[in-house]
C-alpha cells in the first residue's frame, strides 16, 4: 500500500494496525517513495537476537593456545 505524507498524518493509527497484521506502507511525497513502515522485530531480549548459543564455545576458548607459551 502507498500512502502521501498527508494521509499517513492523517491515518497514522489505521496505517500501524494494517502494518501490524502483515502490511507494508510506502510513504511518498508526492510521486517519490520516502519512507517504508515495516513491523518491528519482536522483544525478547538477547536470547531472541542470538538464539540459544550455549555449547556454541569450545571448552577451551579462554585458554592461551600452546604457541604463546613463552610469551604468557
Amino acid at each position: 500500500m502507498e500512502v502521501t505524507v498527508q494521509e499517513a498524518k492523517t491515518h497514522l493509527s489505521r496505517l500501524l494496525r494494517q502494518v501490524e497484521a502483515g502490511e507494508e506502507v510506502v510513504i511518498r511525497r508526492g510521486r517519490e517513495p520516502v519512507a517504508m513502515l515495516v513491523r518491528a522485530p519482536a522483544r525478547g531480549g538477547a536470547r531472541a537476537i542470538w538464539g540459544d548459543l550455549e555449547g556454541a564455545l569450545g571448552p577451551d576458548f579462554d585458554g592461551v593456545p600452546g604457541d604463546f607459551d613463552g610469551y604468557v
